[in-house]
């Protein structure tokens, strides 16, 4: 079997060099914006770059996706039949002019305007309807192009959704497991993890995020799970149990790409990585400062994982924040890898 790879790549196709590209199975655009109803692309740069990833990997196929943290235009436009088709019909139009090979979808998040975004509850509906709408208007472009989703790992999108309805006209579901605290909660803990940790007060991982997709009507063999290839930190921590699961004074926030972490954190600096072998997952602590992240020994468990519970592969967010390679190498040789 072969398990899929996608990268996401913000701002960062110039990075996704001939030997990244090789390993990759789909590389998906951040972002196209909705506005006035419509997708539009104008602000996307870099794009003069496909045509060497193309050519460097004839097999990759390369996605918009729409949306992402903060951009709304989704409840308005999914909530009437003309919407919809407006939306869909200029989502193909993009497919057409990039010469793409599908749509993306990254609405944060159906029914919840935490994002500073517009919301209804009927977008538990809605978010169905529009998909399917989408998955009409591509089937009248040539081949077959692909529809995926970008999910929310938690409880509010399974809630805000019927993943049973809209996995149907899914191509792929690409769970965002990582983030999974570190924004808004004030006690460290890892935010990218497998498993839950028995220390946790947070039961959040990859592993629950798969099965409640799961029972919500996903099928396994269309589920991607999430790697993260950057961190999330808390500062002025108590230095107790090396910094895991302590309360803070604030909430977390951004921890560095992992070219950083690799290049002056990890074991340097006076940072001391350690290992949570329930959870698999590392973290790094100095006595005052906690940072969690994926690396390849527990990028290589998330690909055992996948393999074992047969699900579709494993995707990241973002290309440009390990231009080395490294984490992509990773998954690459363990999902590849003979028994």
């Amino acid at each position: 079997m072969s398990y899929v790879i996608t990268a996401y790549a913000f701002r960062g196709l110039k990075q996704v060099k001939p030997e990244h590209a090789k390993q990759l199975t789909y590389l998906n655009i951040a972002f196209g914006l909705i506005r006035d109803g419509r997708v539009v692309t104008d602000q996307l740069t870099e794009m003069e770059y496909l045509a060497d990833i193309r050519k460097a990997n004839p097999q990759i196929q390369v996605l918009l996706s729409v949306g992402g943290w903060g951009a709304g235009g989704f409840s308005e436009a999914a909530a009437t039949e003309a919407g919809r088709k407006l939306f869909a019909e200029t989502a193909a139009e993009a497919v057409t002019k990039y010469n793409l090979d599908g749509i993306d979808i990254d609405w944060e998040y159906p029914t919840i305007g935490v994002a500073g975004i517009a919301c209804s509850p009927d977008d538990r509906e809605t978010f169905t309807l529009l998909l399917q709408a989408l998955r009409e208007e591509l089937d009248r472009l040539p081949g077959h192009k692909l529809l995926t989703i970008a999910a929310g790992a938690d409880q509010y999108w399974v809630d805000g959704t019927h993943m049973d309805e809209a996995g149907k006209v899914l191509d792929l579901v690409q769970i965002m497991t990582y983030d999974m605290r570190g924004g808004f909660q004030t006690m460290t803990g890892h935010h990218t993890n497998l498993y839950p940790s028995s220390g946790d007060l947070f039961r959040i991982s990859v592993e629950t995020s798969v099965n409640m997709f799961h029972e919500a009507g996903v099928p396994l063999n269309k589920i991607v799970i999430g790697s993260a290839f950057y961190g999330r930190k808390w500062t002025e921590v108590p230095d107790i149990n090396h910094g895991l699961f302590q309360m803070t004074k604030a909430a977390g926030g951004g921890g560095g790409h992992y070219e950083l972490l690799s290049r002056d954190m990890i074991d340097k600096g006076g940072f001391v990585r350690y290992w949570d072998d329930e959870a698999k997952a590392p973290w790094l602590f100095n006595g005052d400062t906690f940072i969690t992240y994926d690396d390849e020994q527990s990028t290589a468990c998330k690909c055992e994982y996948l393999k074992a519970q047969g699900l579709a592969g494993i995707m990241y967010w973002e290309h440009s924040c390990d231009p080395t390679g490294t984490l992509l190498g990773a998954m690459y040789t363990n999902l590849n890898a003979k028994k």
